[in-house]
């Protein structure tokens, strides 16, 4: 008889070592399920806070957070950073930041649900309470890029500082539609907005800021100057246009500076390289120079401070928002895993002792979301209550400070 080969003797003899072990005593992936219905602190904010007219959207909102392919693109949004083309093939400077499809799916999906807008399209009691709601769902799945949609949002109340600047660019800030593309903002419909305030001098102390501005004319609110120096931080480079702080003879002041200028022309807004980040890699943040880019000043000379703490105040309010998301999902992941994993003869969740860690960490992420969501609905009435006016004020300085700041300890903890 012919004998027979090595190679396939080995088939035989050890082929069914290629399978070394049945995977079992693990959860299934968390995913298509409603995170607006299964999470009922949530559910009792929203009511209580007014914003009860919201359910039907916040339902639908659930199961598409919760749904297969929305967490897909989180995924895949972050595995694939963004990218800065600081020239084109034929060396025209364009500095593009350039994001992989998922993230602009992602802000798609966040813009024309309103989750930068609505708020401000249409305001009503508890309007403050069910957009925070919604963003809350999205930053679980997705949060780098809430950082757009937090700006273009917060943009608002310090762009009504310049009246005639808000009645030309409010209306494409607050569309519901998003277009990345890196052309001017005249040629589009809808247009998202950045930041840039840090210099490296001087940090958080932005009035050692150094960027200088010099009037082209009379000078003045809604004035155009030319900006020269730079900026260490900015946020969301790919913005149509970005709030920045620079010195005039009369102290810090407030501008608008577009990507483009109105004749059509790139703006000398000139990106110098994108930030290494540990986390929030979906997101793009920057170091620039600007070589006499065009701005024209937003509210009054030397109030620069007052003006983008209006929009200051709103950013912070949703890295409140953003950090209680943050805490949710660890919360529901953990939840999740010790419901279906068992050691010593119990599932994890039926463990005395980590029945106790479970309940901390539940606790905590539902403190974070009360407070998140009362300033929700300060917001809404402050303008008509000094009380609430003023805890807007206090509470989003310190629910942004205390809720960040226990975040990642409760993801360790969850982890």
């Amino acid at each position: 008889m012919p004998q027979t080969s090595t190679a396939a003797a080995v088939a035989i003899t050890y082929g069914h070592l290629a399978e070394t072990h049945v995977v079992e005593n693990q959860p299934p992936p968390l995913r298509d399920y409603n995170t607006y219905q299964q999470d009922v602190a949530l559910r009792e904010a929203v009511a209580r806070e007014g914003a009860a007219w919201a359910e039907s959207e916040l339902q639908a909102f659930g199961t598409l957070t919760g749904g297969r392919e929305l967490i897909e693109l989180g995924f895949q949004a972050n595995e694939n950073k963004p990218v800065l083309y600081t020239h084109d093939n034929y060396g025209h400077r364009i500095d593009e930041v350039r994001f992989h499809p998922a993230y602009h799916r992602l802000m798609q999906i966040s813009t024309e649900h309103g989750l930068h807008a609505s708020h401000w399209r249409t305001p009503q009691p508890g309007a403050h309470v069910a957009r925070a709601a919604m963003c809350y769902l999205q930053n679980q799945v997705e949060a780098a890029h809430g950082c757009p949609i937090t700006m273009t949002s917060a943009v608002v109340p310090a762009l009504l500082e310049q009246p005639d600047l808000a009645a030309q660019w409010l209306p494409k800030i607050t569309a519901l539609q998003y277009d990345h593309r890196n052309i001017p903002m005249e040629q589009k419909s809808a247009i998202t907005v950045g930041m840039a305030m840090t210099e490296k001098q001087g940090g958080s102390d932005v009035r050692a800021n150094t960027l200088r501005a010099h009037a082209l004319g009379t000078g003045g609110p809604g004035q155009t100057y030319e900006l020269v120096g730079h900026k260490y931080f900015v946020s969301a480079p790919m913005s149509d246009a970005f709030l920045v702080l620079a010195q005039t003879e009369s102290g810090l002041s407030c501008f608008w500076l577009p990507r483009w200028q109105a004749d059509g022309r790139k703006n000398p807004f000139q990106i110098q390289r994108l930030k290494n980040k540990m986390g929030n890699v979906a997101n793009a943040s920057c170091e620039t120079e600007l070589r006499g880019a065009h701005a024209q000043m937003v509210g009054g000379e030397g109030r620069g401070v007052a003006t983008i703490l209006k929009m200051v105040t709103m950013t912070r309010f949703d890295c409140m928002v953003g950090s209680s998301a943050g805490m949710r999902q660890a919360v529901a992941q953990a939840l999740h895993h010790c419901a279906h994993r068992s050691a010593f003869g119990k599932r994890l969740a039926e463990q005395p002792l980590m029945q106790n860690v479970l309940a901390d960490l539940v606790v905590e992420g539902e403190a974070a979301l009360a407070m998140t969501m009362r300033i929700a609905r300060a917001l809404d009435i402050g303008e008509a209550s000094e009380h609430e006016k003023m805890l807007v004020r206090v509470g989003t300085a310190v629910g942004k400070y205390w809720i960040c700041k226990r975040t990642p300890a409760h993801a360790y903890e969850a982890m």
